[in-house]
């Protein structure tokens, strides 16, 4: 009998590594094959190299606006000008299948997640400090100092919410944080025979 798998949320504010951190996991070997990615849904444009059903699922502002009607989405949120959500049959399937399944989702979708599926681990990641966030929103170089401030801002709010994460990963040095979020993963109960 296949063991049931489990959710794996990543959380935190926009510039704090989540997502590289998210892609590290993902190319572990010690993970491959039980831990998967969750394809989000957004109406955000295709960045350089995004694919659909790869990267995002990208969909019109209406078919979003159809399918959270029809109860589709685990969850989904409008994050700064563009709509994002979790399909909630593909993590469903997976969670059958005995796979472990990362979400890299905002703070109100984590919530919306640990409502429907209590036993959901959740890791926040964050910088040491906002000065240390607001520097790398700069050097990404892709956001205006308006979208910036904005995003520092958010971040304030975001940190209040870190409390009610069950792990909270400071991401002051990469390799630090992606060991102790490794770590963290290979300490879940996988089924007998994944090499961890």
């Amino acid at each position: 009998m296949i063991q049931p798998g489990r959710i794996i949320i990543l959380s935190g504010p926009s510039g704090a590594g989540k997502t590289t951190l998210h892609d590290r996991l993902l190319q572990d070997p010690r993970f491959k094959g039980r831990l998967i990615r969750s394809v989000s849904a957004t109406t955000r444009k295709p960045r350089a190299g995004e694919r659909n059903g790869r990267e995002y699922f990208f969909l019109t502002r209406k078919m979003f606006e159809y399918k959270v009607r029809s109860g589709h989405f685990l969850e989904w949120m409008k994050v700064f000008d563009n709509y994002y959500g979790t399909p909630l049959k593909n993590v469903r399937a997976a969670l059958r299948r005995g796979q472990y399944v990362l979400l890299c989702i905002d703070v109100k979708g984590a919530g919306a997640v640990k409502k429907e599926f209590p036993d959901a681990l959740m890791v926040f990641v964050r910088t040491p400090t906002l000065e240390v966030l607001r520097r790398r929103l700069v050097a990404r170089g892709t956001d205006s100092s308006q979208s910036v401030a904005l995003r520092l801002k958010t971040a304030g709010v975001e940190l209040k919410q870190a409390a009610a994460y069950d792990h909270v990963i400071v991401n002051g040095d990469l390799e630090a944080a992606y060991a102790r979020l490794a770590e963290v993963v290979a300490s879940l109960t996988f089924p007998t025979g994944c090499v961890i």
